[in-house]
């Protein structure tokens, strides 16, 4: 990735973060934008963030997410709305303003961030379910489209990892019991996700385009 350009969205904690300093360590320039600097829920305000750029953008990946847990029957439109918008709209616009770009140059990788629950489902999960579904669309889509000018299209669906938003969301009670049924036997270390997100973002990476790519220590399979 040396002298490659990459933004990462949600970069400040968890996947985000795990993978911003391993592009760093591959040798890319990251920029990781602040909820401040890019507010993904507000439509203009990530347009108006691409395009000023100043720079061409080599690599996407679009990581920020949130998982409010409710009831099918209990989400409220705004919520709903919400999630819509951080978790696929956001990663759409910013496909869509950055992908010119590495037409023109004849290069350019994208990774989605995704999630077990756009496969396999779980009470509460209503929400980002359907966006994160949203995503997987998305990727395969825009793989089509893309593959002809070199910009390889992918996306990474991890289980339950150690960050933040899982503690946030899973009892400490159901963390052991889930972990105790993990093939694996453990939660997935950010660093693992963000090794796999490297390679699908990187040179290495010349022909796998349009997958969603279950990171998740068996979790699925069972």
């Amino acid at each position: 990735m040396i002298g490659r350009i990459a933004l990462v969205t949600g970069g400040s904690r968890g996947i985000g973060r795990a993978v911003v300093e391993r592009f760093e360590k591959l040798g890319a320039r990251v920029l990781a934008p602040s909820r401040a600097e890019l507010d993904l829920r507000d439509g203009a305000a990530v347009e108006a963030y691409a395009a000023a750029l100043g720079e061409p953008i080599d690599i996407l990946v679009n990581d920020a997410g949130i998982n409010p847990i409710a009831a099918y029957d209990t989400i409220a439109d705004a919520d709903l709305q919400e999630v819509l918008a951080v978790n696929l709209i956001a990663p759409f616009r910013l496909c869509r303003a950055l992908a010119p770009g590495m037409v023109a140059r004849r290069y350019g990788r994208i990774v989605n961030i995704s999630s077990i629950w756009s496969l396999v489902a779980k009470p509460g999960r209503a929400a980002y379910a359907i966006s994160k579904s949203g995503v997987n669309g998305l990727t395969r889509s825009l793989a089509v489209e893309l593959a002809p000018h070199n910009v390889l299209v992918n996306a990474v669906a991890p289980g339950f990892v150690a960050t933040e938003l899982t503690y946030r969301n899973n009892t400490p009670e159901a963390l052991v019991a889930l972990t105790a049924n993990l093939p694996i036997g453990r939660l997935g270390d950010p660093a693992e996700i963000a090794e796999l997100v490297a390679f699908l973002a990187s040179e290495r990476n010349s022909f796998a385009t349009g997958q969603v790519v279950v990171c998740d220590g068996g979790y699925s399979s069972l």
